[in-house]
């Protein structure tokens, strides 16, 4: 699918489909971690099964200031993380937004165009 973004300023999700993410243009074929400001990483898990809680606490250190919201892509389908891996982020009082990836893309587009403090965590299982 293609988006199209009405503000040109962010990073955003230009479009995606069945084991790729296009951001700004550009096609990643591994997962991903996007701020609006311009970070742009590959995220170190390739599969749902191997997440960790260091997987989401890297998501803290990407901004000056910590995101308000982590929108979590889990993969093709949509799968909860386990709570315990999320503990460092409750703590900080960090929501976390659990969608199939499809949808974190188009969520994420949404929050960063609003101009919200808001981390996109993309899961493309390999």
């Amino acid at each position: 699918m293609k988006l199209h973004s009405d503000k040109l300023d962010i990073q955003s999700v230009t479009g995606y489909g069945d084991g790729w993410i296009a951001v700004n243009g550009q096609r990643h074929s591994h997962s991903l971690v996007l701020t609006p400001k311009g970070q742009l990483q590959p995220w170190p898990c390739s599969r749902f099964e191997l997440l960790e809680a260091s997987h989401f606490n890297m998501l803290i250190q990407l901004a000056a200031e910590p995101p308000e919201l982590i929108v979590f892509g889990s993969g093709s389908r949509l799968r909860f993380a386990p709570p315990a891996l999320l503990r460092d982020l409750m703590a900080q009082r960090i929501g976390v937004e659990t969608m199939d990836t499809a949808a974190a893309c188009r969520t994420y587009n949404i929050l960063a165009g609003e101009g919200r403090r808001v981390v996109a965590a993309l899961l493309l299982e390999t």
